[in-house]
């Protein structure tokens, strides 16, 4: 290390700082690291939700939600149980495809974006219509963990999809100008 004199006082001046590997890719490349992981991310959650609907199992799960909510409880009164669910695999199928999407065109994963954070909203709706969400024999916010905290994920999962839209109409703004 060369020495230096700073007011007539000896000093030793360190080596410039270098930013350790990591940190320089973050620095540069972190935000398109975090926008891949959200697109991706919902991308898997929406492949894996939307091809458990056409199971039995998941069918059934769904009645208590559907069946108590009246946006969606008329739904059984046209297709049995296992239809709509399959209907709603369909649609979670197609939202996950129009974010992943993304790479050919953002005004897919705009749209799919959209269509998540609706489906995100019908959701969350089911919180206050679904008996046992919330848990009187405790003080508030109390919820339970089935169906109340399954539930309380799609709170992250609406912002996910504003953020994918919000990002994905940015991205069509800027190829226009």
């Amino acid at each position: 290390m060369p020495r230096v004199s700073i007011h007539g006082v000896a000093a030793y001046q360190s080596a410039p700082a270098h930013t350790p590997l990591p940190f320089e890719l973050i620095e540069r490349h972190g935000r398109t690291i975090a926008a891949v992981g959200l697109y991706a991310s919902l991308v898997v959650i929406y492949a894996w939700f939307g091809g458990m609907k056409f199971t039995a199992y998941e069918a059934e799960g769904l009645t208590g939600l559907v069946g108590n909510n009246p946006l969606l409880s008329w739904t059984y009164s046209l297709f049995s149980v296992r239809g709509f669910s399959s209907l709603l695999g369909v649609l979670e199928l197609s939202i996950g495809a129009l974010i992943a999407a993304r790479l050919v065109n953002p005004a897919y994963s705009l749209a799919g974006g959209l269509l998540s954070a609706g489906l995100f909203v019908t959701t969350l709706s089911f919180m206050v219509t679904t008996p046992g969400v919330f848990l009187p024999e405790f003080s508030l916010p109390a919820i339970s963990v089935a169906p109340g905290q399954f539930l309380l994920k799609d709170v992250g999962l609406l912002a996910i999809s504003l953020w994918i839209a919000i990002d994905s109409l940015a991205a069509l703004r800027s190829a226009r100008t």
